[in-house]
């Protein structure tokens, strides 16, 4: 006769053995990953990160484009079952740190992996006669709202770039706001603006071609795309650290077997050498990690971002 703790034992190595199996099936049906509007840079990402996924999950993942504030509710709201993702990034991120908003960030999702990172980089027009970032100060506090800079959207990383410039440094600069960050930079090539926090993909060719000057990165590190060009921190403006990031994340309760799985595969593709060239041809280097790391990320950046937006006058809560 069987005891009760033997009885106990065998149930547990059955329910063990479910569990593998459902782990070695999934994934059954496809896989679709919630992004951003077609063209944009998580769009990008995702359509990088999706036929690679689907290889080597053995299933097809879909791209799903919607419009970039809503992504986040939908993911948040899916079903916790590993066949809904979520590429996203600074509007993810921030938005709801401007208007109230359908989702938390920190406690509505299940982080996977970071996927990748791009500071901002501060371009000047060559015939504004200033090399560093420090010559740069010196000239806005002898003119104060005289020198203009360029941005796209409220609350983007070209407008957030600037604001914590003036924060960092006590001086005062000009907004000169666009329709997007394509024409900022066209403001700044044709001279209509003397300043932009450019994101490197959209200034890496004409800083190389000198048709602007670059006089430091927004991160706290030196970023390899843009070599020789230092940071801003490095440069007398402490605490200074401004970059986006893009991650993959998955509903909030989605199993751990499935999203440690993810993390595998997705790690594993994001270093593969064609992703990463792909990735630098847009200007974003590859930083991938755990889970808990993207949780510690999203955390940090949420606390200091909470803070600049409140500062500012954009908090929802101010």
């Amino acid at each position: 006769m069987y005891s009760y703790r033997a009885a106990a034992s065998l149930l547990l190595l059955a329910a063990a053995g479910v569990g593998v199996a459902h782990a070695q099936d999934y994934p059954t049906r496809p896989i679709r990953i919630v992004t951003a509007s077609p063209g944009g840079g998580n769009d990008y990402l995702a359509r990088i990160i999706a036929p690679a996924l689907s290889g080597a999950l053995d299933q097809q993942v879909i791209v799903d484009n919607r419009t970039s504030r809503f992504v986040g509710g939908i993911v948040a709201r899916a079903t916790p079952d590993g066949y809904t993702l979520v590429v996203g990034g600074s509007t993810m991120q921030f938005v709801p740190l401007m208007e109230k908003s359908d989702y938390d960030i920190l406690t509505d999702f299940a982080p996977i992996s970071q996927l990748e990172r791009s500071p901002n980089v501060l371009v000047v027009h060559p015939s504004l006669k200033v090399n560093t970032v420090n010559e740069l100060i010196a000239l806005a506090r002898a003119k104060p709202g005289t020198l203009l800079y360029g941005t796209g959207g409220t609350g983007g990383s070209l407008h957030l770039g600037a604001e914590m410039f003036m924060i960092a440094t006590n001086v005062k600069i000009s907004r000169v706001p666009y329709k997007s960050t394509g024409p900022a930079l066209l403001g700044l090539l044709t001279n209509e603006v003397h300043m932009v926090f450019a994101t490197p993909g959209g200034a890496m060719s004409h800083i190389k071609d000198g048709r602007l000057k670059a006089l430091g990165v927004t991160s706290a590190q030196p970023f390899a795309l843009i070599p020789g060009v230092p940071t801003l921190a490095s440069q007398g403006l402490r605490d200074y650290d401004l970059e986006t990031i893009g991650f993959l994340m998955a509903p909030a309760k989605t199993p751990p077997h499935l999203i440690e799985r993810l993390n595998q595969h997705v790690v594993r593709l994001m270093h593969q050498g064609d992703v990463k060239d792909r990735m630098a041809g847009g200007g974003s280097e590859v930083v991938t990690g755990t889970p808990e790391q993207l949780a510690a990320k999203l955390k940090s950046d949420d606390t200091k971002m909470r803070k600049l937006f409140k500062d500012i006058g954009l908090s929802p809560d101010k």
